[in-house]
């Protein structure tokens, strides 16, 4: 009756687990390199990355070992709930990456090794042509400028004159009134027709009477339009 659950007699041969598990570890470098080209966040971690490849070569191992019996799966589901895992992931392109890598494992233990390759090539072909299609996305912004100005009509117009004949776009973020009402705090968002009018936009605004504190802030976008 309760024979589903005893232990496998199957012996999976040396040659098998060890193809399974180099297998495993290429796949899944594979993908960890993949993710080092794709990455486009600041809080890049050469042990995240490190840890991709082992995660695809655990996974393989946990289901060689486990086969076709219900106790190793049940064992070792309990023995992995005593593990907690605390790592914060903020990018979902990072979650992403550990389920593609746990994929290639699970696929590479229980011998699917067709299923382990064409599922990391179409994977692989996805996410590049989503890197480089930049599906998704929006209206992206260069930088945050900055700067105070008197709060002259004529000072503010030019100032607009400014930003459209530098700018593909730009967004007023804030406007903050300074010096009992003599003076503007603005921020920007814009975004240049080239990297090389950066340079050109902090003189000229600059330039501007009255113009203070004018600053540049090179950044990933933080809103999009």
């Amino acid at each position: 009756m309760l024979d589903f659950l005893a232990f496998s007699s199957d012996v999976v041969p040396w040659e098998s687990v060890l193809l399974a598990l180099l297998l495993a570890y290429l796949l899944s470098q594979w993908i960890a390199g993949l993710y080092t080209w794709t990455y486009r966040g600041l809080s890049y971690s050469r042990g995240y990355v490190q840890s991709l490849v082992l995660a695809g070569i655990i996974a393989c191992m946990l289901m060689l070992a486990i086969g076709n019996n219900l106790v190793r799966g049940l064992g070792i589901v309990g023995t992995l709930a005593l593990i907690r895992f605390r790592t914060n992931l903020r990018d979902p392109w990072d979650m992403i990456f550990i389920f593609a890598v746990f994929g290639v494992g699970i696929a590479a233990g229980t011998q699917s090794f067709e299923v382990a390759v064409a599922g990391t090539a179409v994977f692989s072909l996805a996410a590049f042509v989503l890197y480089k299609s930049g599906f998704g996305s929006r209206q992206q912004f260069d930088g945050l400028l900055r700067l105070s100005l008197p709060s002259s009509p004529e000072v503010q117009q030019r100032l607009q004159q400014i930003l459209q004949s530098r700018c593909r776009s730009f967004v007023l973020v804030t406007l903050r009134e300074t010096a009992q009402g003599a003076e503007h705090d603005h921020a920007y968002q814009v975004r240049l027709w080239a990297p090389a009018e950066q340079a050109v936009l902090v003189q000229e605004v600059s330039e501007l009477p009255g113009a203070r504190g004018v600053t540049l802030h090179v950044q990933e976008a933080t809103v999009e339009l």
